[in-house]
């Protein structure tokens, strides 16, 4: 019986190390193990700091009491919160559709651009993204100064009248949005300059053949190649704008008053400066019900194209 048990132990040993081998060689297992660290590291950067923000927002002030739901209570009950969410929302979709089109007209202009030019305007035209914001805010905070600002001298000479470009809230708003763009309108051009190159160039000889116009090659062959592409950038550009804060903080520290307080800067106002980290950590979480709205409509659009393929 030993004699017999042995041998068939052995096979058992030996089959689990050949699923084992099997298991290592499989594409999706190596995927995982090499995805691994990315995922602990989500986990621990993202994932517990949410987790715990959910934790603060059903405490009270001194975060000594449980209160469930009474800070989004109070919340709903302060004109300024909306005041916030029109903001926010006005801010990011602004910024975003402009961004959209300005990178997608700087994309076609490099794109046409000869070979051996493209580098340089490349790199030229990504300088405000890859700027530090609170850096590049400071020098357009210069350049809106109301006593020494360079556009209103600009104005001046022209014969008009001095702009309140941080001043007055409609100008503020002008101004935070107007930054922003100039900082996140290079990512959307590199981005769709990088589509642009994998539209094969057949479509538009066959497009120019059938007597096709520079616009309805745009409108039927380059867009319909780039949406997935042109969906992605502006979700992604989206989250980012929405969660924007050193623009703002440094341009206007949310004022004039709160008009041009957005999620990010009202939360900071309130929790840290104000002292109630609680109310603070309620502010930052209804950004993400919005923007999960939001990336679940381009998502179910980019998923829905998917499968018509």
């Amino acid at each position: 019986m030993a004699d017999i048990a042995a041998p068939s132990a052995t096979i058992i040993s030996g089959d689990r190390r050949t699923g084992l081998h099997k298991l290592m060689q499989r594409k999706s297992t190596i995927a995982f193990l090499m995805a691994l660290p990315l995922i602990l590291l989500i986990t621990i950067l993202v994932a517990y700091p949410a987790g715990y923000a959910v934790y603060l927002a059903t405490l009270n002030k001194s975060m000594t009491k449980f209160v469930g739901l009474g800070n989004f209570d109070f919340l709903f009950k302060r004109a300024t919160f909306w005041d916030i969410v029109f903001q926010s929302c006005l801010f990011a979709i602004t910024a975003v559709i402009f961004k959209a089109i300005i990178g997608f007209v700087v994309a076609h202009f490099v794109h046409n651009i000869p070979t051996k030019g493209q580098r340089k305007w490349r790199g030229m035209l990504l300088v405000p993204w890859v700027i530090p914001p609170a850096m590049s805010t400071l020098a357009w905070l210069w350049l809106f100064d109301p006593s020494y600002s360079a556009f209103n001298w600009i104005l001046v000479h022209l014969g008009m009248a001095g702009i309140p470009w941080t001043g007055e809230a409609n100008w503020a708003r002008f101004s935070v949005i107007l930054v922003n763009i100039w900082a996140g309108a290079p990512f959307f051009m590199i981005m769709y300059l990088a589509a642009l190159k994998s539209v094969p160039e057949q479509l538009y000889e066959a497009a120019s053949i059938d007597g096709a116009t520079w616009w309805q090659r745009i409108w039927y062959v380059t867009l319909p190649m780039m949406r997935n592409i042109i969906a992605i950038t502006a979700l992604f550009s989206m989250i980012v704008t929405f969660a924007n804060f050193d623009i703002v903080r440094v341009l206007t520290s949310g004022g004039p008053l709160t008009s041009t307080q957005l999620f990010a800067t009202w939360a900071f106002k309130v929790g840290i400066e104000s002292g109630d980290i609680p109310l603070g950590a309620t502010v930052s979480l209804f950004m993400v019900p919005i923007l999960a709205v939001a990336a679940t409509f381009i998502l179910r659009d980019i998923s829905k194209r998917g499968s018509e393929v």
